[in-house]
């Protein structure tokens, strides 16, 4: 089991998605934007054992994607489980299990656990799942054995074998 007292690095790839959107009112329009997690997210958390080390893959709605940009992040995966340390994938609900499974199917399993989250309502809202969603998705990076994940509303599925629900808005098992 992992000693959650020793102080841990997890490498956070962001890929864009409804969890990194903010709103622009000189345009009034709710779109993807350079990273707003650092600044807002990150910065609010009070992670004393936690050292997170953030990366800016792609920056774009999860419906936007291809299996071009799938590779990338895929490869982004890769190349950071190199370092050995937990990763944490943000990126948009609508195709987290397409690439999260993507990406297992490149990979097979991974050197350490990578866990995908997003949220249903963007970060800036006060409403918003995202902080809850990232937070757990940070501790499962750290508890789970290598292997992809999605980790959503305070459920962790091992991929593949989730997708999103439409009707309940969260994850669900396959």
């Amino acid at each position: 089991m992992t000693d959650l007292n020793q102080k841990a690095t997890i490498r956070i790839l962001t890929t864009g998605g409804t969890i990194e959107k903010s709103y622009c009112e000189a345009e009034g329009t709710l779109k993807n934007r350079a990273s707003i997690i650092r600044d807002g997210l990150i910065a609010s958390l009070r992670l004393p054992y936690t050292h997170l080390e953030l990366e800016s893959v792609l920056n774009k709605d999860s419906l936007e994607m291809d299996d071009s940009d799938r590779m990338q992040i895929c490869s982004a995966i890769a190349r950071t489980a190199e370092e050995g340390d937990p990763i944490v994938v943000l990126h948009g609900t609508d195709t987290m299990s397409v690439t999260a499974e993507y990406c297992y199917k490149q990979m097979g399993t991974p050197k350490v656990a990578v866990v995908f989250t997003g949220a249903m309502k963007p970060m800036g809202f006060i409403d918003s799942d995202a902080r809850q969603n990232v937070t757990e998705a940070l501790l499962a990076a750290r508890l789970m054995d290598p292997g992809f994940y999605i980790a959503f509303h305070n459920r962790v599925f091992e991929m593949p074998g989730a997708r999103k629900n439409l009707e309940t808005g969260t994850f669900e098992a396959v």
